[in-house]
């Protein structure tokens, strides 16, 4: 009798722990909940029992148990674990949340032992290496320091400590407090700008109190008079009032300015027309480089002289797009774009008598080799027609089969199933650091096979010497979108360049502002689209289907394209910004394209215009669409018909 009590005990258990047995994925999805209530006890049982069923993402529940339990950790617990999964791209996250717990316990021998090792780039971690060095005074620290001082990023909050002693050291200077004051307030960092203001004596709470005053009523404050220009705070004030106005009416700036510009001392006078100078080259303001001008001998910094040199091509001032360009840093003069510009300048003075087409034609040979939109002009300008690229290299099946068994990729398809799909990226990047260009290629004909196009796009576009384009610019949904490009009567090369830049053919791709779907359309264009369609029964959750999605998009891209009377570079520029901002940036008279998208207002738009058409370029041959040079295909801005009216575009 015992020992079938004894069975059906034993019996009942097995059949218990089954019942209470969960599938790898349920276990995991349990051990995030875990995670994310910082529930230790039930994630250390949940990696428990993912080792035991030796889940492939077993490792990422030990890591979250990590992070929730590092602040207990000892040091030898904390170095088995990264030693453990050093291979896995979230143990460096571990280190730097380490490096950051032993800054604050200010044992600066083991910080530093382990800083060697870290890879990720971490401004706090930064800020607490300065801070180690100036406290332990064993390193000149000043420099550095400085430099992250003269930045309006917001930084975190363990950067002040080091500010703090250095300026008590008097290593950072009052007039490095004021240099940082005026650049947060330049590039409109009112929060920047206050937290500032407490380390100058001179200022108090009710002079903070003027900083939203003059960001809201810059004209009032101009025009009364109302804060004094004998102080050096007044001075900073009313150069921001002038900056402030001049982002949103320009010609009200100049106006008043004009008015004022004796108050300043020579050198604030000349900063303020600089200001103006680059708010009016932006505005596309034939008067800009008469602005520029009145700033004289003023240090201009990387954005001001960049809409110098873009003012000087509206104009089709060459030597002044000569001397802007030559005036830059030497890391931004060498941008595959002020490279083009620049021979470009050598040429057009060469067709003048000027006679420097050799030099221009070296700088034209060497960017031509570099593949992006900078060097296929450049090749255009040597008469190199941009065709069909070689595929120099084809991966074999046991090269995909080597990628496709590696434990990491394993890792990111399986991060990428779950929807977890920042770790998945992290995990592709990681396992694929140091490959070389066959092994990328294998890798990205792999990540294709499995449609994860976006990962396969970028892990081509990182090949140095060997390339196979058919990756790079893969032609996914063929029959859907060459049947709306038909429908539309719409270059299906255009459709396919502007869709791998709006989400490299991922349907679930969601931008910030709430664009959706393979072509990244905002929920209110969609709708509208869709009614003009005649789409009666559309919904907002309609924009996520495939064809659907691609319907409305290629439709709204001829909306767009009759809309600038056929011109595909402004209907670009009008998908992204909208089609007022497209013509508004037109010229009162005809403009080569190529320096209409240069001086696109919008950063975001100009790469975004520049990368679709290059796209397009590439994918006709592909497409067996009608070829032509990328110059062609970008071809002539008409002259706007409309009166000139000076706005300025702010991102």
């Amino acid at each position: 009798m015992l020992m079938i009590r004894l069975l059906l005990v034993f019996f009942a258990i097995t059949v218990s722990t089954q019942t209470f047995a969960l599938s790898d994925e349920a276990l995991f999805q349990h051990a995030r909940e875990s995670y994310a209530a910082k529930n230790v006890n039930a994630l250390s049982n949940d990696v428990s029992q993912l080792k035991t069923q030796q889940y492939i993402l077993a490792p990422y529940a030990d890591y979250w148990l990590m992070l929730l339990s590092l602040e207990q950790a000892r040091d030898e617990e904390v170095q088995n674990f990264l030693a453990k999964y050093a291979d896995l791209p979230f143990a460096d996250r571990v280190r730097g949340e380490w490096l950051k717990k032993l800054a604050k316990q200010q044992n600066w021998d083991a910080f530093y032992d382990e800083s060697a090792n870290f890879q990720r780039d971490d401004l706090t971690v930064q800020c607490y290496a300065l801070l180690g060095h100036a406290q332990l005074a064993d390193v000149d620290v000043s420099g550095q320091t400085k430099t992250l001082w003269l930045t309006t990023n917001d930084l975190p909050s363990n950067c002040n400590q080091l500010f703090d002693l250095m300026q008590k050291k008097g290593q950072l200077t009052a007039d490095d407090i004021w240099a940082r004051f005026r650049l947060a307030l330049q590039d409109s960092k009112l929060n920047v700008a206050k937290a500032i203001a407490p380390r100058i004596t001179t200022i108090d709470a009710e002079n903070i109190k003027l900083l939203d005053r003059v960001t809201t009523t810059p004209q009032l404050i101009l025009d009364k008079k109302i804060i004094s220009f004998k102080t050096k705070l007044g001075i900073e004030l009313n150069l921001y009032a002038i900056d402030r106005l001049a982002r949103t009416k320009l010609e009200d700036a100049i106006s008043t300015y004009k008015n004022i510009q004796d108050a300043f001392e020579p050198d604030n006078r000349a900063f303020a027309w600089s200001r103006i100078a680059y708010h009016a080259a932006r505005a596309h303001d034939v008067k800009a480089l008469e602005y520029y001008a009145l700033a004289k001998n003023i240090s201009l910094d990387k954005e001001q002289l960049a809409w110098k040199a873009r003012a000087a091509l509206r104009a089709k001032d060459w030597p002044t797009v000569l001397i802007s360009i030559a005036a830059m840093p030497a890391k931004q003069s060498e941008e595959g774009a002020w490279r083009y510009w620049k021979a470009r300048a050598l040429k057009e003075q060469a067709s003048q008598g000027g006679g420097q087409q050799v030099e221009a034609n070296a700088i034209f040979s060497k960017l031509s080799t570099e593949r992006h939109y900078y060097g296929w002009l450049a090749a255009d300008e040597l008469e190199s027609m941009m065709g069909s690229p070689d595929e120099q290299y084809r991966v074999s099946e046991n090269e995909v089969n080597a990628i496709a068994n590696l434990p990491a990729i394993k890792r990111a398809f399986e991060l990428q199933r779950l929807d977890l799909r920042w770790e998945a990226k992290a995990e592709w990047v990681w396992a694929t650091l140091h490959f070389d260009d066959k092994q990328l290629l294998a890798a990205a004909e792999y990540a294709t096979r499995q449609k994860w196009y976006d990962i396969a796009i970028t892990t081509a576009d990182n090949t140095k010497q060997i390339h196979d384009f058919n990756l790079r610019y893969p032609t996914p949904y063929r029959d859907l979108i060459r049947s709306s490009a038909t429908n539309e009567n719409i270059d299906e090369a255009w459709v396919y360049g502007l869709t791998r830049q709006e989400s490299r053919f991922m349907h679930y791709a969601k931008s910030g502002v709430g664009a959706a779907g393979l072509m990244q359309i905002m929920p209110a264009t969609a709708k509208w689209v869709a009614k003009k369609m005649g789409m009666d029964n559309y919904s907002n959750d309609n924009i996520h289907e495939l064809s659907t999605n691609i319907d409305i998009g290629a439709h709204y891209m001829r909306y767009t394209f009759d809309l600038m009377g056929g011109q595909a570079v402004m209907a670009t520029a009008a998908y992204n910004a909208g089609p007022s901002r497209a013509k508004r940036w037109m010229a009162s008279e005809p403009l080569e394209a190529a320096i209409y998208i240069e001086t696109i207002p919008f950063s975001e738009t100009r790469n975004y215009v520049q990368k679709v058409m290059a796209n397009a370029s590439f994918y006709a041959p592909r497409l067996g669409t009608k070829i032509q040079s990328l110059k062609s295909r970008l071809g002539i801005i008409p002259a706007s018909n409309t009166p000139e009216i000076i706005v300025v575009d702010n991102e």
